[in-house]
């Protein structure tokens, strides 16, 4: 019995080394991004690149950064795709410079130099009113097209917004209202919203999901899941208020030290040329870059966007949501 318990301890140990040897040798990318497009991103991978051991994990944008500014350099991850730039800079001790990986022609402010060269921008989240006609045509309510219209009290319970501490996507309605009416404006246009607001919800895809239900007829929500429910078949309208299309940024970045991995520098340079042109064609078509083709029929052309100056500093979000009571 003790050699059998001898044997099986060796075997246990040979077999430990084997999987840290090879977790050394697999190139993790934490992927922030819809787990239908980190699978095509792994897709991509397993075809380009079949010598390397590739393996993207899916971990939320908030728990990559977490994870990150811990570990630093001695994090499992080698590559990030889709983190926030809030976090981009919570991060930034922990990036390597990646000048000279991109070839794409960003739009000016996108631009991997405007970024200190710490990550490449990987795409525009934005948001705009969303309408369920159908909703709104059964309560007998008008559509409203502008801020002030959503404070009537027509619209009591028929509308939801994104909760700015959990969602991303509700903090750049809210930083948005913040850069064009001031703090104390902001508040208090806030205040008489959420007389009409049935749910604040957690995600960004709440209102969203809200709509397609019935339950409510106006969302505050992320364009590119309007337009998939408009091509899904749902009737929805798509609206920009005065103030434009808010939005928030997130970019892909490299970890220090990791550049001389083996395959890690390859990998990155697909990833921020090809599969960035294939996301935005295909995905995420919010324009970043210079010249950019979209294949989502029924996406919004010629998007007026909001003045969001400061989306990307994480002490004013800390501000900001500090001041957030809903």
């Amino acid at each position: 019995m003790k050699k059998i318990l001898l044997l099986l301890c060796v075997l246990t140990a040979i077999l430990t080394v084997q999987v840290s040897i090879n977790t050394q040798d697999a190139i993790i990318i934490y992927s922030s991004l819809e787990l239908f497009r980190g699978e095509e991103l792994q897709k991509q991978l397993n075809e380009k690149f079949p010598e390397y051991d590739v393996r993207v994990m899916y971990v939320p944008t908030a728990k990559a950064a977490a994870k990150i500014s811990v570990e630093k350099s001695g994090s499992d991850a080698d590559i990030v795709v889709g983190l926030e730039t809030s976090y981009m800079d919570k991060i930034k001790d922990s990036l390597e410079n990646i000048e000279g990986y991109s070839h794409l022609a960003f739009m000016e402010g996108l631009r991997p130099e405007d970024n200190d060269n710490l990550f490449v921008t990987w795409e525009r989240q934005a948001g705009s009113f969303i309408i369920n006609k159908s909703t709104l045509d059964k309560y007998g309510v008008p559509i409203p097209t502008s801020y002030e219209d959503l404070l009537s009290e027509q619209y009591r319970n028929l509308i939801a917004m994104p909760d700015p501490k959990s969602s991303g996507t509700g903090y750049f309605f809210y930083k948005n209202l913040v850069n064009t009416r001031g703090d104390d404006e902001a508040l208090a246009y806030i205040d008489e919203l959420a007389k009409n607001v049935k749910q604040f919800t957690e995600s960004g895809s709440g209102p969203v999901k809200l709509l397609k239900q019935g339950e409510i007829g106006i969302g505050l929500g992320l364009t590119f899941q309007a337009v998939n429910e408009v091509n899904s078949g749902s009737d929805f309208i798509i609206l920009y208020p005065e103030e434009g299309s808010p939005y928030s940024l997130t970019g892909t970045a490299m970890i220090r030290g990791r550049k001389d991995k083996r395959g890690v520098s390859e990998i990155y340079e697909f990833i921020v040329n090809d599969f960035l042109l294939y996301d935005k064609e295909y995905f995420s078509p919010e324009q970043i870059l210079v010249e950019q083709t979209n294949r989502i029929e029924n996406y919004p052309q010629n998007i007026p966007y909001a003045d969001m100056e400061g989306i990307s500093d994480m002490q004013e979000k800390d501000r900001l949501l500090d001041m957030w009571k809903y």
